[in-house]
């Protein structure tokens, strides 16, 4: 379908934005930013291959279960992988917050839900929750990540409830999606199903950007909660930070 190829488009520019953005912020150096963004490049073509070859749906495949998964474990790995690399632990604890906020923009594309859900291929609640809350949220990080970026730690609270509202989101999307796909856990059976997330394209956002995505959550929460003060987290870092780092 013309639909089709066009959110194939458009996701896989979304993704290259998400992965470019973290790469930058997460890398110490050119080598290292390209490894980064070569992993996050190899997760993406695995998922693309897990979508063309149907290995998650639930007629050829595992279904939702398997869908948990390909969502759950990468935001293991990448936490753990962070939090145990010296390089991407130090990242972590400097990488400009806003950066990290800012790289949710994508997220206004969630009005993709709402197009596939007026089309009669989506099923409610799950598309117009998914869609609305993306939105939301997509259109919230952008302001956000200024505030962050002009005034620091004085915008602390109004980070915590976007990040709350954001992962909150992302968590309502997949139980909803889960509860609503052909398969054990299926609660909801209106028609359709939710069973085209399983599928290429679509499969790159709950295998791709929402673990990818959902862990940027965890790294705001991370930075939150540490001791210190965020303040001039925009302007000290971006000046500071990153022209030592390429040095």
């Amino acid at each position: 379908m013309e639909f089709d190829l066009l959110a194939s488009i458009e996701l896989t520019a979304s993704a290259a934005l998400a992965v470019s953005v973290l790469a930058v912020g997460f890398g110490e150096d050119i080598r290292g930013r390209l490894r980064i963004a070569g992993g996050l490049t190899l997760w993406f073509v695995l998922v693309t291959i897990m979508a063309i070859t149907e290995v998650l749906t639930y007629q050829h495949g595992v279904g939702a279960p398997g869908l948990g998964v390909a969502v759950i474990l990468p935001i293991v790995i990448l936490s753990v992988g962070v939090l145990r690399s010296p390089s991407l632990r130090r990242a972590l604890q400097t990488i400009p917050l806003y950066m990290l906020i800012g790289v949710h923009a994508i997220r206004v594309l969630g009005v993709t839900f709402l197009i596939l859900y007026a089309a009669g291929r989506l099923p409610a609640p799950f598309a117009p929750v998914a869609g609305w809350g993306d939105v939301m949220v997509g259109l919230a990080a952008g302001p956000v990540a200024w505030l962050v970026y002009k005034h620091g730690a004085a915008v602390r609270p109004t980070v915590l409830v976007w990040n709350i509202l954001g992962l909150l989101d992302l968590a309502a999307a997949i139980g909803l999606g889960a509860v609503s796909s052909p398969g054990p856990l299926q609660l909801i059976f209106t028609e359709p199903g939710s069973a085209i997330m399983t599928t290429l394209p679509w499969l790159l956002i709950p295998g791709f950007l929402v673990p990818l995505l959902a862990s940027t959550h965890l790294a705001v929460f991370y930075r939150l909660n540490r001791s210190e003060s965020f303040a001039d987290q925009g302007k000290m870092l971006l000046n500071v930070r990153h022209p030592m780092r390429d040095n």
